[in-house]
């Protein structure tokens, strides 16, 4: 019946010319199509199809056919015969159909699928969609239509991590890549062919599309993708090869790596004549930070790059986009930042990093990203590899710019571990530089002192909360210690001993004051868990405790009592500490003072 109705509007409209055929004509074609295909009287459909005297109205109708064939295509119930017929018949068309209309029904075909449907549809209609746009004038338009809605849809498949998950792509993200490397090639081969620009305007406008792409698929999926590191597994990861390829596109349309490196930080990029929608130009950074991630970490067609370029001058390159990757919420993400940073800093000696790299403002923002990660990243090998990187960082920076460093940070990072780290460090600067014959300026006298006001202090006063800022209080007493011991009063090389007394009423006396309150508010809160503890046996609850103004979240009263033991603990070692820090004062200033009698 399907067939009959089909061949009755055929015959109908074979005696009309083409500028006759009616909208009711269309769509008479298409039910009646679409019913045939759903009949399964394909083969009849197939030679009507292939009838010479039909030609005029397949061209005008027949793309109505693509969309039932392809969602045939797409179950799972047909055998492979079947599969074979409805192939040639997609091929009829795209070879038949009018491409202006193809081209919009096949992509509108692309934009339906969600999940795993999204790969197997890329894998059919690529080929057929290359073919069709091949037909087409306006080769930029569709070109740079069909690779945006190519790159939403691809940007909606998960990214696989693991190399199980890039083995397996269980949505098809690695095949659909590599489907699209294909796809794009013969369109950036057409840009290169033109050597006498004979379409000059449209091939730039060509290579404007070609390069949105490029910069889109440097964000998703280039940026959250994961590589494979065995050498000899490099080659077969689909996700490099899609970079690898990404990468000499942008080359092969006048882009290359090296290019923009040498156009960073200039007013006008290669790029800035490109138009791009808002969105996409947020997409920028992302891009080129995954574009230097690619290059230098992964050494990806990093021979391009000039042999005369310093390392410091590619430091100074990369920073911005290590600076991108750390303000990143995913945690997939921080490790391209870190590895970006590690490169960089190993290829420049210590202390080589001038002070004045720090007024560039990434130079500052890096090292308080890797603080985030560092305190908030709940993964611990990031949390560890973050330090080991602010670190390494502060070995490269000059003797002013490990200064400047160490007060943005106690300035900023607000945390008690973090501070306790820059105190450390900064005990280590003063410590090489009390060894050398010539005192470094940053680290002794006056400047010190500066930097000595941000630690010897407490924020609060006495009414600082002492357990949440106990790792600060340690380093500093610790390096208030040291001082003492290395430098004496009479020598009074790092200025301690004449700020002594600021140093007593600001750190020292509060500190005391703060530790008998704390230390009494904690016997307290022991003493009436004690109290409660049969009460809370016989009723097996758990029960809760107000500490500092602020409920211990619900715990057995045991575990409750341990937690308040340990913090009478690093109350009482902070006290030991102070107790020496304040008896080494004492004997110092004692023997001094016998010592300036003695010469009397």
């Amino acid at each position: 019946m399907a067939v009959e109705e089909l061949q009755s509007i055929i015959k109908r409209c074979q005696i009309l010319g083409e500028q006759d055929f009616k909208e009711e004509d269309f769509g008479l074609f298409q039910l009646a199509g679409q019913k045939c295909i759903e009949e399964g009287h394909i083969d009849q459909l197939l030679e009507i199809i292939q009838n010479e005297k039909n030609k005029v109205i397949i061209k005008n109708m027949g793309w109505n056919l693509v969309g039932p064939v392809v969602r045939c295509l797409l179950r799972n119930d047909k055998d492979d015969d079947e599969r074979k017929v409805y192939f040639v018949m997609l091929d009829l068309l795209v070879q038949l159909c009018n491409p202006k209309e193809l081209l919009l029904g096949l992509l509108e075909l692309i934009e339906e699928p969600s999940g795993k449907q999204i790969s197997q549809i890329f894998l059919i209609l690529l080929q057929p969609l290359q073919t069709v746009i091949q037909k087409l004038h306006n080769k930029a338009y569709s070109v740079g239509l069909a690779l945006s809605t190519l790159w939403s849809q691809l940007s909606l498949l998960p990214v696989p991590y693991s190399k199980e998950q890039i083995q397996t792509d269980d949505y098809g993200l690695c095949q659909c890549c590599k489907a699209l490397i294909e796809f794009t090639k013969p369109f950036v081969e057409e840009v290169i062919d033109d050597k006498e620009n004979l379409l000059e305007d449209e091939n730039e406008k060509l290579k404007d599309e070609l390069l949105k792409f490029c910069f889109k698929s440097l964000k998703c999926p280039l940026l959250m993708a994961q590589f494979l590191e065995q050498c000899e597994e490099a080659g077969n990861d689909p996700l490099r090869y899609f970079a690898s390829e990404i990468i000499g596109f942008l080359s092969a349309i006048g882009h290359p790596f090296s290019k923009m490196i040498f156009n960073h930080g200039r007013k006008k990029r290669t790029w800035d004549y490109l138009e791009f929608e808002e969105e996409e130009d947020k997409q920028l950074a992302d891009s080129m930070a995954s574009l230097a991630y690619l290059v230098f970490v992964q050494g990806i067609s990093i021979d391009q790059l000039p042999m005369v370029l310093s390392p410091l001058y590619l430091l100074q390159f990369n920073m911005g986009h290590i600076e991108v990757f750390l303000q990143r919420t995913e945690e997939s993400v921080f490790p391209k930042g870190l590895d970006l940073l590690e490169n960089g800093l190993l290829r420049i000696e210590d202390n080589s990093l001038l002070y004045q790299y720090l007024e560039i403002k990434s130079f500052l923002t890096v090292p308080q990203g890797l603080v985030k990660v560092m305190t908030l990243c709940p993964i611990e090998t990031l949390r560890k590899k973050s330090l080991a990187m602010l670190q390494l960082y502060i070995n490269k920076l000059d003797s002013q710019g490990k200064y400047t460093l160490f007060r943005c940070l106690l300035n900023t990072s607000n945390h008690s571990g973090v501070e306790a780290f820059i105190i450390q460090n900064i005990k280590n600067q003063i410590d090489i530089s009390l060894k050398r014959t010539h005192n470094n300026k940053w680290f002794t006298g006056p400047q010190l002192i500066s930097l000595l006001d941000l630690v010897l202090f407490l924020p609060e006063g006495a009414e600082t909360d002492l357990l949440q800022n106990s790792d600060r209080i340690m380093a500093s007493l610790n390096l208030l210690r040291y001082l003492v011991i290395k430098d004496n009063e009479n020598d009074n090389q790092t200025g301690l001993w004449t700020e002594l007394g600021k140093i007593e009423n600001n750190f020292l006396k509060p500190l005391h004051t703060g530790l008998n309150m704390s230390k009494a508010h904690y016997e307290a809160e022991i003493k009436n868990s004690q109290e409660n503890t049969q009460e809370v046996q016989k009723t097996k609850d758990l029960c809760s405790i107000t500490v500092g103004g602020e409920d211990l979240p619900n715990m057995p009263p045991e575990m409750q009592l341990k937690v308040l033991h340990s913090a009478l603990f690093t109350f009482d070692l902070i006290e030991s500490v102070l107790a020496r820090v304040e008896e080494l004062i004492e004997i110092k200033t004692k023997s001094t003072s016998e010592e300036n009698i003695g010469i009397k």
